[in-house]
């Protein structure tokens, strides 16, 4: 491959040209999912981004540091502090810190979470789509070896109920039965 998109030379071999394309609807589904982000998603990301730094965590400790340093030291001049200890100004601003912390980081992770689950049903899609390409394979072989004269045909039961591809609506269906009894039984009171 020579190209960024995954293009493929003209000179690459015929999968190659499958790989490019799948290249090339991967890179097509992020840059869908980036165009999507809002400019205020795309604002809460970068603080979220800044935010799981580690100089964020030296920026708390050394304002809560100065804080506290800059009000005892003011009462051991002979002057008022400005919030004198137990510091419920400094727990106030600690405390809607964490809020919005806590909000920008829950925002950024129900997005990515959204994207993870677009990407799961695709892994399932292709699960599905290749568990029916090795069932026509095995379907495929097993012919063969029936035709084959000097090839000595027995019975192979699994290899006779591997042929047999799922259904993927009732593999899909299944699922979302479940899905919904766990949810039903979330959604349930606990018994006492």
């Amino acid at each position: 491959m020579t190209a960024a998109r995954g293009d493929a030379a003209p000179g690459d071999p015929p999968h190659a040209e499958l790989a490019s394309q799948n290249i090339d609807a991967v890179l097509d589904f992020y840059a869908r999912e980036e165009k999507r982000i809002t400019r205020p998603q795309r604002a809460l990301e970068r603080i979220s981004h800044l935010l799981g730094r580690p100089a964020f965590l030296g920026g708390i400790l050394g304002f809560v540091t100065l804080w506290i340093l800059a009000n005892l030291g003011l009462v051991r001049l002979g002057y008022r502090g400005f919030d004198a200890a137990p510091f419920s100004w400094l727990q106030g601003i600690i405390g809607l810190s964490a809020l919005l912390t806590a909000t920008i980081v829950l925002t950024r992770q129900n997005r990515l979470a959204g994207l993870a689950e677009q990407r799961d049903h695709l892994d399932l899609k292709v699960t599905l789509l290749t568990e029916q390409k090795v069932a026509k394979l095995i379907h495929l072989v097993e012919e063969l070896r029936r035709d084959l004269p000097n090839v000595h045909n027995r019975h192979d039961a699994d290899a006779l109920a591997m042929q047999v591809s799922m259904n993927p609506d009732k593999v899909l269906a299944t699922l979302d039965e479940v899905k919904a009894a766990q949810e039903r039984q979330r959604a349930a009171p606990p018994e006492a």
